[in-house]
């Protein structure tokens, strides 16, 4: 009985797990896309998110048949859905771009190496919370603080942006920027909700 409880634990590491690699995947295909702009590296994070979907179904099909579960259902649950939410933000960034024709500028190739470290503190944290819960806490903290300073880049994008438009294009052009520089922000606010549900979930077990 007890290696069946094990064994079924070990799923939910596992799976969130994976969620967290297939994001550091998926944030590092987002960093190659503002940097050389292809279709061909849009269409790879497509495929990276579609992988993260499929296994965030397969966790919450597992959550539903389980009655015991390592930590709190709901904290299992809320964890699995941030980090799959960071991934998808950095789709819809890639997404509205190809769609809008945007450039990257240096805020949104800044912040977007900043998502791929704070996906990785995330990753990392995930993959210490079984066995080392305050070596988690501290990849959870790293996470947070990235996040902060991506939300100084986005005052500073956002700054400029409006700036002194000259014209009715530029307007426009403004407003497809900022869409872009809104999906990004998101991005890191649920990468900060995700170190939050990490932080959480520590203290409740220890």
């Amino acid at each position: 009985m007890f290696g069946l409880f094990k064994r079924r634990e070990d799923i939910f590491h596992n799976l969130i797990g994976q969620q967290a690699s297939l994001t550091v995947e998926g944030l590092a295909l987002l960093c190659k896309y503002v940097n050389v702009q292809s279709p061909e590296v849009a269409e790879e994070l497509s495929v990276k998110e579609k992988e993260a979907d499929e296994v965030r179904r397969i966790l919450i099909d597992e959550l539903n048949r389980t009655f015991i579960t390592p930590f709190d259902r709901e904290d299992i649950f809320t964890l699995s859905r941030t980090i799959d939410d960071v991934l998808d933000y950095a789709y819809s960034t890639v997404n509205e771009m190809e769609i809008l024709n945007v450039k990257p500028t240096k805020y949104i190739q800044r912040i977007a190496s900043l998502l791929q470290e704070a996906a990785y503190e995330i990753q990392q944290a995930v993959l210490r919370l079984k066995n080392h819960p305050s070596v988690a806490t501290d990849h959870a903290q790293r996470a947070k603080a990235l996040e902060n300073r991506v939300e100084q880049v986005y005052r500073e994008a956002i700054a400029d942006l409006f700036s002194g438009p000259e014209n009715i294009e530029h307007v426009v052009e403004m407003l497809k920027m900022r869409e872009v520089y809104r999906h990004l922000s998101n991005a890191a606010d649920r990468g900060d909700e995700a170190a939050n549900v990490i932080a959480d979930i520590v203290v409740k077990r220890t």
